[in-house]
Parts: C-alpha cells; structure tokens; sequence
C-alpha cells in the first residue's frame, strides 16, 4: 500500500506543524468535478486526515458530502434570481459577490480550525481545505468575487488550483487544446500553481493527453489524423479534407507550439473519480504544488501586498499633504509639505527660521509665535528646535497619521 501523499502535520516530531493546503477545484459544467470533490473528501477520511469543506456552488440542489461551510446556508440563489430579476449565471455571480462580503469570517473560521485550540488539545487541526465552485467556471474564476476569494485563501494558505477536465470528451485534438487554453488563461488570472486533472479515466484513458503535452510530434501526428479524416468539418474535397482543416489545423498548430513551454509549469494526473484510481498520485501533486507555492509564488504574492500597502500609505500622504498646502501656514513662510516633515533632521533644520540661539536672545521670535501655542505644539511633537510652522505641520501629520 502506498505511503500516505497528503500532507499531514509532524507535530508528533515536535516540529512545526505543515502548513494546511487549500485545494481549489475548477471545472466545467459535465466535467465531474462535484464527484472528484467527493472522492477526495472521502479519500482523506479514510486516512483520518478528515477536510474542511467548503462549497461555493449556490446552485447545486443536492452535494453527496457534507460541508462546512456553504454558500447555501448565507446566500438564497433562487431568492437572488427573483429580487434582482437575475438569469442563472447572474444569479450564481451576484450570489457569490454577496458571500464574498463575508470573507473575512471565511478566513477567520479557517484559521482557528487549522492551527492547535489550547482550550481543546485532542481535536487534531485540519491539514486540507478543499472548495467546490460553480460549473459555470467562468463566473468564479474571471469574477470580482472569486479572485477575492481565491487571493483571501491564497494570503493564508498555500492554494492550488485543481482544473478537472473530462477525458472522453478531450480526445480530438481541437477540444484538447481548447482545454490547454482554458487551463492556461484560468494559471495566468489566477496566478497560482495548477494541477491538471484528467477525470474519467475508467471511461478513456488518458495516456494520449500526457503524451500529447510532453510529444510535440505525437500531438502533430494526431493533428495531421484529423485533418485527413476531416475531423474539423467544412466541404470535403478531392483529397479528402475538408475545405476548413487547412485553417484549423494551421491554428491547432501554432497554438500547441505556444503552449510547449506552458506544459512544463503543470502537473498532470489522471484519475477515476468513480472508482478513485489516482487519487493518490493527485494529492502527490498537491504537496509538490504546495512547496512550489511557498518557493515561487508566495513571495510574489506577499511583495503584491507589500506593494498596495505602500501605495495606500503614499495616498494617504497626498491627502494630507493637499489638505495642508490649503491652509495658511502663516504669514510669508514657505508651505510646509509631508515629504518636508518626513525628511531627516538636516531636513527640519532647513525648515527651521532660527535656532542656533533657542535662549532669551530670541524673544522677538517668541513673541511672534505666541507662548501657549508654540508650547504645546513642541511639547506634542517634543521638538524644541522646530520652528512654530513646521511644529504645526508635524503635529497635523503625528495626529492624522
């Protein structure tokens, strides 16, 4: 029997425990995605590794496994349709857009199930979260709300996407590749690490699709099979290809010579989701996924946040430094900016009118400034050397901030 693959927690080893791996999966309408979900979610019962499952198909009727959380239980999809006069893919986007209101709670949840409850040290955290989403995949992955969701779970845990693909209807070259391109625009919108999953494989086995995605040959000689057996329609001519193929089989071409360098960023398995053959193989991709996440994508995602971090704190500077450039900083001086106050103390020296004599010697200064005023603002800012505008403009900015 095969070592245990998903990841489980060393703890016992009075180590750190591995970090949870959340497991998106994404598929089209038909593609058995909602019975991988099961296979996986009893697959790691049986190892008593048992997920946290969370379902954000609004409009499924009935799941065949328990979740923990689910979109049912917040949003009322058919209620959504009736009060905002919705057809069913705006009924699932705007049912998603109204639970993504609520991920923070999501996040919180997630967070207390994964890590040891001091309160509770026998219950065993959680080292898998798996989510469901919509068969109309385009409504989670290209929506507002799905990349809130997937970058709220991405900010916490390692996530891997799951693209389940039906195999039997994948066999032609021309649906083949309009899966690769569906996969490859769903890893550049998300920006995480992917694992192809070919589904079905008690039905077609999925042999042809490994060797068509590491063979650049094999998938021309295939290429070169539908054209001459006018597998893409059109008026069949002398020679017995259809007056369409050229064009086709021009663009299937050019397009598998793009994605050469697409495959070598995936993980492909194939899988039953009806008998569980490779279920095993697929959370050995997971972990393989999830170390590839904490090595190449998280450190992009955390410069990301690093980065809107800064632009809020510069916006927040600008408002401040607008709101101070309109109020009369006193008679003649000089406006007093942010990027003024912000600067070192040669920079406040500069700004200072005089203060190499900070004795009685400077009682005209005083008197001008006004004793109470510039008292209490040099003891806000405790600056003694500053001048009474640019101790002003400190202590906007000190109070502001």
């Amino acid at each position: 029997m095969a070592s245990p693959s998903a990841p489980a927690p060393s703890s016992d080893a009075g180590n750190k425990p591995s970090q949870p791996v959340a497991i998106v999966c994404v598929g089209m309408a038909g593609s058995g995605k909602t019975t991988f979900m099961q296979q996986i979610n009893a697959h790691l019962h049986g190892k008593k590794e048992p997920p946290y499952v969370i379902n954000l198909d609004p409009a499924v009727t009935h799941a065949p496994f328990e979740s923990n959380i689910d979109i049912r239980d917040s949003v009322n999809y058919k209620e959504v349709m009736k009060q905002y006069n919705l057809g069913p893919n705006g009924g699932i986007l705007t049912s998603l857009n109204l639970f993504a209101t609520k991920v923070d709670q999501v996040v919180d949840l997630l967070e207390k199930r994964t890590t040891p409850d001091p309160a509770n040290p026998a219950r065993k955290p959680i080292t898998n979260i798996i989510v469901d989403t919509p068969g109309q995949i385009e409504v989670f992955v290209w929506s507002a709300s799905g990349t809130i969701l997937l970058e709220s779970l991405a900010s916490s845990f390692p996530t891997v996407i799951a693209y389940i693909i039906d195999t039997p209807r994948t066999s032609s070259t021309s649906t083949f590749m309009s899966n690769m391109l569906y996969a490859c625009s769903i890893l550049y919108k998300t920006k995480l690490p992917m694992i192809l999953v070919f589904n079905k494989t008690d039905v077609k086995d999925a042999s042809f699709a490994k060797e068509w995605m590491t063979d650049y040959d094999a998938f021309q000689a295939a290429l070169n099979e539908d054209e001459m057996n006018n597998a893409f329609g059109g008026q069949e001519g002398g020679d017995g290809m259809g007056s369409g193929s050229g064009y086709m089989g021009s663009l299937l071409n050019s397009m598998s010579l793009m994605l050469e360098e697409f495959y070598t960023h995936l993980s492909m398995v194939a899988v039953s989701s009806l008998y569980g053959t490779g279920i095993d193989e697929f959370f050995e991709a997971v972990k393989e996924k999830a170390e590839e996440f904490k090595r190449d994508y998280q450190p992009e995602l955390e410069k990301r946040r690093d980065e809107r971090e800064e632009n809020k704190k510069k916006a927040r500077e600008r408002e401040l430094d607008k709101m101070m450039k309109g109020m009369s900083m006193g008679g003649g001086s000089k406006d007093v900016t942010v990027g003024d106050i912000m600067e070192d103390d040669q920079g406040l020296d500069a700004i200072s009118t005089d203060e190499s004599n900070d004795d009685d010697d400077d009682d005209d200064d005083d008197e001008e400034a006004g004793d109470g005023l510039q008292n209490r603002y040099e003891a806000a800012m405790q600056e003694d050397s500053v001048a009474t505008d640019a101790s002003f403009a400190k202590y906007l900015f000190t109070q502001q901030g």
